[in-house]
């Protein structure tokens, strides 16, 4: 099939994050996609989010990898896949089945990680295969499993729309889940339902809230717990709840003290009557309890509430763990964390693995929980990992202790990547890379957070040479001698199989039951609708556990007594996470200009306080450490921070902002019963970074600059960097042509007692690259300047602003519409603009995906106080 002779939509499913929001891809002539939202997919009705409505940007050749590599010169697949076969088997060998592991990824589609957890733990004999996921729900996982006996998600997404009651417990749903923020917003909006946003951070989701209550860092188990002593105060707890352990976690709550949440009481009750008073009430819960060295307890304790109250799997009422990733929900279905079997089955039950390595005909059926993530790292720095494959993600940047990560990786006798860049932080590492298909023209299925199974279909040519995950890795275990046990052809067949397992795994008692589809086939397969399960007989998706019957041995679910940990006393906690345009480690968005317009550089946020004491000052550069690592960052001076809780977000890496790489400076420290690191409060040194000299560079061509701080972004049209060093330039000129490598004759406009040079290069009246620089941090119209490169003119480009009668647009605040932050002020002037609405109907900021929208609300509100 010509997929670029295709016309009509693909419907697919979003690469991003866990809603999991259907996407129209319709290929273009030129060999791309148009990209809309699906008005027919149960999880966004149509809607999608900046990140989802960019992803046609994404598509491009540029900087993937095309052919398979080993030790950096391209080869044919058959030598890479045999060294890849015989380099494993002859660790075995050698070995054992536990001196090798496999590093996967929540961007897997499912039948990708059903062959990789097949081949590690029913042939390879190891159940030394995790997954990135480990980083982001794994305390949810195991909260789940400790309460209810299983890793299910209670409810559905229609229950925020029917809850009179939605609480956010480290969530900042408008940046991170931006199409459940519009679902609960629109529902807030047509039916009043109360908002409780739980965060240290004062985020753009409490544009909506009711209440913010910004608790200390490890205040998410204490403030349940007071909230769980409350509940039985007012007599709202069943004497026949259907729970083991009810005593104990009431002692532990009635000993739980509110000092140190630093909430005041008025708003601490005003919590519990909202909670309390309102039934149909959800908690909605993700990063910020989940990313914690007691999140597996933070769970622990929100679930207790729901399940002492029975407020549980009933419309608009229960826990809900939202995931960061498109199918981290996939994985744990398929068993993809080492700790786990496929179809939400026990390694540590022996009935269990029978069942699975009978199903499979395996011969090495691995019998005991493999290596979490952490230790899996530090197994290959200690030597006892010999062979690694990572496939589809970026540890030597995402990992806590990156550095060492990365140090770890270089040193193992073997290393495979599969990837569809050529280079990131992780495949420099690498003896063989393997290029595999990316999002478009990859075939299979995904999980999204409330059980949904959707499919995502082929609509473009694999590039090069790129083959699907699930097929390097069956060919793999065909060479390594089990032909038949991974002889498929379609991913079909894979979805079969894994769905006859299901079935299985249903009459042992697992929730996770999708036999119906053990006979579907690639016209079915294609044919397949959105379904959440279960999905077997009767069993149909729906809510679990709102008949008070859990899947525990006697039906009860259990509830757990959690002494909430004392607050941190170092000055400086690091809270990380994510920006609202971009994801991960920007391997996809950073391909899109309009996506890095809104925040193009690695940056700490701080408190006034803080700042001033520290002596940092705004725009200016900080540098934090711990003593796994150090990054040099942007200040940015806020209030939206705590004192003492500074935060940074994890997106760039080495290749685009070496000293951003924020997760170098997370110790490898984890819940002791997840296994899932603590990345939300690294204790960290601050002081400011002093340079000589700042700068802003402009160029059509990718640009490594040789500075001491810098950071590059996609533009239309070219790049563009943020600069700073240490050392006294005095050769810009010279500088600017190393920069952009660049032999003509620039024009140059200097003012050596100031400090202040500006270089351009313009050949038949365009400019090809400009550089900026300054003693502090440079001053400019930066949306002027990157216009000139998609086109624009160049000729009062070294003024730095635009020219008289022409409109300096300022920062993007609304990427859908590219709209700035100075024409949205001018608006509000102009037209007396005093709501969000007005603004979106003026100016189409805000009328799209609507994540921008708590920033309009906050310079509408600003300007209307001033005047």
């Amino acid at each position: 099939m010509n997929m670029h002779s295709a016309t009509r939509p693909v419907k697919t499913t979003c690469p991003y994050c866990g809603v999991g929001c259907g996407v129209l891809a319709t290929p273009t002539p030129q060999g791309g996609l148009t990209i809309a939202g699906d008005p027919d997919h149960p999880a966004n009705f149509g809607r999608l989010c900046v990140k989802g409505q960019a992803l046609g940007e994404t598509l491009g050749l540029q900087g993937r990898l095309l052919s398979p590599q080993i030790a950096g010169r391209n080869v044919g697949w058959d030598q890479a896949l045999q060294t890849v076969a015989d380099r494993f088997a002859d660790t075995i060998a050698r070995h054992g089945p536990d001196s090798v592991a496999f590093y996967v990824s929540g961007q897997l589609l499912t039948e990708d990680y059903y062959v990789a957890n097949k081949l590690m733990k029913g042939f390879v004999g190891s159940a030394n295969i995790d997954t990135n996921s480990r980083l982001c729900m794994a305390s949810s996982v195991a909260g789940h499993r400790r309460a209810f006996g299983s890793d299910t998600v209670p409810g559905l997404y229609e229950d925020l729309e029917q809850a009179d009651c939605v609480v956010l417990v480290g969530s900042n749903l408008a940046w991170c889940h931006p199409v459940l923020y519009q679902r609960l917003a629109a529902a807030r909006q047509a039916r009043g339902t109360r908002v409780v946003v739980i965060d240290p951070r004062r985020t753009a989701t409490c544009d909506i809230a009711d209440l913010h209550l910004p608790i200390s860092g490890a205040g998410d188990a204490a403030i349940f717990n007071l909230l769980l002593a409350e509940l039985d105060r007012r007599g709202l707890i069943p004497a026949d709840a259907p729970v083991d352990g009810l005593p104990e976690a009431l002692r532990a709550a009635r000993a739980t003290s509110a000092d140190g949440l630093g909430i005041p009481d008025p708003e601490l009750q005003r919590f519990f009557d909202l909670w309390c008073d309102n039934p149909r009430v959800v908690t909605v819960y993700s990063q910020g309890v989940n990313q914690s060295d007691c999140g597996t307890d933070k769970v622990g304790a929100i679930l207790n509430c729901h399940l002492a109250t029975g407020r549980i799997g009933r419309p608009g009422m229960g826990p809900f763990s939202v995931t960061g990733q498109p199918n981290a929900m996939g994985g744990r279905e398929v068993g993809g964390l080492a700790n786990m079997l496929a179809c939400h089955l026990d390694i540590e039950n022996p009935a269990h693995r029978d069942a699975v390595g009978a199903f499979w005909k395996a011969p090495n059926m691995a019998c005991e929980p493999g290596l979490k993530a952490v230790q899996m790292f530090d197994a290959v720095e200690q030597g006892k990992i010999k062979a690694l494959w990572i496939i589809c993600t970026n540890p030597a940047m995402s990992m806590p202790d990156a550095d060492r990560v990365a140090r770890a990786i270089r040193g193992c006798d073997f290393v495979v990547v599969s990837d569809i860049m050529a280079r990131t932080d992780t495949t420099e590492l690498a003896d063989v890379l393997l290029p595999a298909t990316g999002w478009g023209e990859k075939d299979g299925t995904v999980t999204n957070s409330e059980r949904r199974i959707s499919r995502q279909r082929r609509s473009l040519a694999p590039a090069g040479q790129a083959r699907d995950d699930w097929r390097i890795l069956a060919e793999v275990g065909r060479r390594m001698g089990w032909q038949q046990a991974f002889n498929w052809s379609h991913p079909a067949q894979v979805f079969a199989e894994y769905a006859a397992l299901s079935g299985i795994a249903g009459k042992l008692g697992s929730d996770f039951d999708i036999s119906d589809c053990a006979g579907i086939d690639p016209a079915e397969y294609e044919a397949m609708q959105p379904f959440s399960w279960p999905r077997a007989g009767a069993r149909q998706g729906g809510r679990f556990f709102g008949d008070g019957i859990y899947h525990r041995p006697n039906g009860r679910a259990q509830m757990v007594a959690v002494t909430p940990q004392a607050a941190p006393v170092q000055d400086f906690r690091l809270n990380t996470g994510r920006v609202r345009d971009h994801w991960h480690s920007m391997t996809r968005t950073g391909l899109s200009p309009r996506l890095s317009r809104h925040l193009a550089e690695p940056y700490l946020e701080i408190h006034p306080d803080d700042a001033a004491r520290l002596g940092l000052t705004a725009a200016g550069l900080a540098e934090v450490a711990t003593p796994q690592g150090r990054a040099v960052l942007r200040v940015m001076i806020s209030d939206r921070v705590g004192r003492g809780r500074p935060f940074a977000p994890m997106h760039w890496t080495g290749q685009v902002a070496p000293t951003g790489r924020v997760n170098a400076l997370v110790p490898p420290v984890v819940d002791p019963i997840s296994g899932q690191p603590a990345s939300k409060s690294a204790p960290v040194t601050i002081r400011p970074f002093h340079v000589s000299w700042y700068g802003f560079a402009v160029a059509g061509r990718a640009m490594r600059p040789d500075c001491d701080y810098w950071a590059t972004a996609r533009l239309d049209g070219g790049h563009q960097a943020e600069l700073a060093g240490v050392e006294p330039v005095t050769d810009w000129a010279g500088m600017a042509a190393a920069l952009f490598g660049l032999n003509s004759e620039p024009i140059i406009v200097e003012d050596t007692r100031r400090g202040v040079a500006r270089v351009a290069f313009v050949e038949d009246g365009r400019l090809q690259a400009a550089l900026f620089v300054a003693p502090r941090p440079v001053a400019l119209s930066r949306s002027h300047v990157t216009a000139a490169m998609s086109g624009g003119d160049a000729a009062d480009i070294l003024a730095g602003y635009p020219g008289a009668g022409r409109v300096d647009a300022g920062a993007i605040v609304c990427a859908c519409a590219a709209v700035g932050v100075n024409t949205i002020t001018q608006a509000i002037r102009s037209q007396h603009l005093v709501s969000v609405d007005q603004i979106a109907a003026a100016l189409g900021a805000g009328a799209n995906c609507g994540s921008c929208r708590p920033e309009i609300a906050a310079l509408i509100a600003q300007i209307t106080a001033r005047a």
